[in-house]
């Protein structure tokens, strides 16, 4: 079954994410997908201006008064030798691996990274990070041929891949669609959490399942966290208690690598054997089930958005918000939403995906501008939360149907709570 974001309500004004290409536009059709999901009447639109917020939402975040520092010195464009490549190395093990790729010592810094990688070229640097476990993409130009064929499969493939009893939502809250509904959270970074987010938005039960040895950026977590419970589980040592959380769940989401679900067991093939009742959610950078590490700001590089972006066409630019992500994870979670209503009416499980590969495709081949338009900027709806003892403030949702809440429920600590329904 395909899901498409090309028949949507026209906003009144353009979502203000500039842009030579349809950033807003991509993004006010995302956000409608979820609000069509939960009322197919279309009957409520969202707000441009709150979409660019959400879209922009690690620009409004304060913990304590004080904007974190979201950006590590080795996540950058990088010049090499016949061009450049595109680093991430935000988490503190990623950033070791790029280090012990270009064969630095683990205390190295940008300057000595940028030396290393200017005597390269892009696919032998690319080469030598990732074959260290590194995060490195070359800065490719547009590949039109390549875009129509990702374009030519669903932009989010749902497809039944279990039989079981159908499963009624029990819902009758305006405001809480999807009270009962529970989600397993295996995502991380932001594409997976926005999109259980979202779905705790509409009343989910979500519980954010994270291993012990692998602590998130705090900043991201309270970026993302609303409305669920965040519990530390090693799922590669206690299964047992894994597979009875998923026993009693609805959904589950996953944003690891698909070579990592494989390795733990935890395919969507494997789930569903076990958990016919499930609804899984898969997203990963690339298509396919060989999909390596990746990020929004990597498939920007690789798939061409970067140098479209260029601000003077000799160096590489980005797109005015993590828009791969942002768009992928309400997509991924419209998808949830319309599997939970056919296993409701049809029984069985289901299995929804996508990329941000193939949402990157979806942007450009969208009209775009030869420069970014201008747009008038308006005032940012801020949320204010006590989360353990910080004083967080984040910027309100973007999503709306009919009798939605306005503001989100407060995201919690990171592994505060225990791994079990409550």
């Amino acid at each position: 079954m395909r899901q498409s974001v090309s028949h949507r309500p026209v906003p009144q004004r353009p979502v203000p994410l500039p842009s030579r290409l349809a950033v807003g536009e991509l993004a006010w059709r995302s956000v409608c997908a979820v609000g069509a999901a939960l009322d197919p009447a279309g009957s409520a639109l969202p707000d441009p201006d709150r979409i660019a917020a959400a879209y922009r939402s690690d620009r409004h975040l304060l913990v304590d008064g004080v904007a974190p520092e979201v950006w590590s010195p080795l996540s950058r464009f990088w010049q090499v030798t016949d061009g450049w490549v595109r680093t991430h190395g935000n988490y503190p093990r990623h950033a070791a691996a790029l280090r012990a790729g270009l064969g630095l010592p683990p205390d190295a810094g940008a300057d000595e990274v940028g030396e290393r990688l200017a005597a390269r070229t892009a696919d032998a640097a690319t080469a030598a990070i990732v074959r260290a476990g590194g995060l490195c993409a070359p800065v490719r130009r547009e590949d039109r041929s390549r875009d129509d064929t990702l374009r030519g499969h669903p932009l989010v493939e749902t497809t039944r891949v279990a039989h079981s009893p159908a499963r009624p939502l029990r819902s009758a809250s305006p405001a809480a669609p999807l009270a009962g509904v529970r989600v397993v959270d295996l995502t991380r970074v932001i594409a997976g959490p926005v999109a259980t987010r979202t779905l705790a938005f509409a009343g989910s039960d979500v519980l954010r399942i994270d291993p012990p040895h692998l602590p998130e950026p705090e900043w991201q977590h309270l970026d993302t966290g609303h409305g669920k419970r965040s519990a530390l589980l090693d799922v590669a040592f206690d299964r047992p208690r894994l597979d009875a959380l998923l026993a009693d769940a609805d959904v589950v989401v996953l944003g690891y690598r698909p070579a990592a679900l494989a390795h733990l067991g935890l395919t969507p093939g494997s789930l569903a054997g076990r958990h016919p009742h499930l609804v899984i959610a898969q997203l990963s950078a690339w298509p396919g089930d060989d999909s390596p590490r990746g990020f929004d700001s990597l498939v920007q590089a690789e798939s061409g958005i970067s140098w479209l972006e260029s601000s003077d066409r000799a160096t590489p630019g980005a797109l005015p918000a993590q828009a791969l992500d942002h768009s992928a994870g309400y997509l991924l979670a419209a998808a949830v939403i319309g599997a939970l209503r056919r296993r409701a009416e049809e029984g069985g499980g289901w299995l929804v995906r996508t990329s941000l590969r193939r949402v990157a495709a979806e942007l450009l081949g969208m009209p775009r501008s030869a420069e970014p338009a201008e747009h008038a900027t308006a005032p940012v709806r801020t949320q204010e939360f006590e989360v353990a003892g910080q004083r967080v403030t984040t910027v309100a949702p973007a999503v709306r149907w009919p009798g939605s809440p306005d503001s989100f429920r407060a995201p919690r600590r990171w592994g505060a709570d225990p791994a079990a329904w409550w």
